[in-house]
């Protein structure tokens, strides 16, 4: 396993924008999926946006898609997401996650189960 620091987090206004990093210590020598999920409060774990270990596979939610991107500097054992026209909607605290196991289906990224390294989260809020 790895090891997850999520920083960046922040208030923000609506329409704004904040850049998340998700810094991996450990096991980095290993190729490993990573992934962004969210959680607001009394709201379930959301899918935000994963990137495969060559960041040649990557999905988006459908709330995202459009406004943020996700991005890796492997040399750097890091993972970015940018977030830009912010809405009031995406307050929540923010997990990295990590997996280096194999899965039996395609888009095993989007489904937090799938995801054996966690971070602890930072918060995003988003203000009207």
């Amino acid at each position: 396993q790895v090891q997850l620091v999520e920083s960046g987090g922040g208030w923000v206004q609506t329409g704004g924008s904040l850049r998340l990093s998700c810094a991996a210590s450990g096991r980095t020598f290993s190729p490993y999926g990573m992934a962004w999920f969210r959680q607001g409060i009394g709201k379930e774990r959301e899918f935000v946006a994963s990137i495969s270990w060559s960041s040649d596979i990557r999905y988006f939610g459908d709330s995202v898609k459009g406004r943020f991107t996700i991005s890796r500097d492997n040399a750097k054992s890091t993972m970015y997401l940018q977030m830009n026209r912010l809405k009031p909607e995406d307050t929540a605290v923010y997990y990295c996650a990590a997996d280096s196991r194999s899965h039996s289906f395609s888009d095993w990224p989007r489904f937090h189960r799938e995801y054996e390294s966690w971070g602890q989260g930072t918060q995003v809020t988003v203000s009207s």
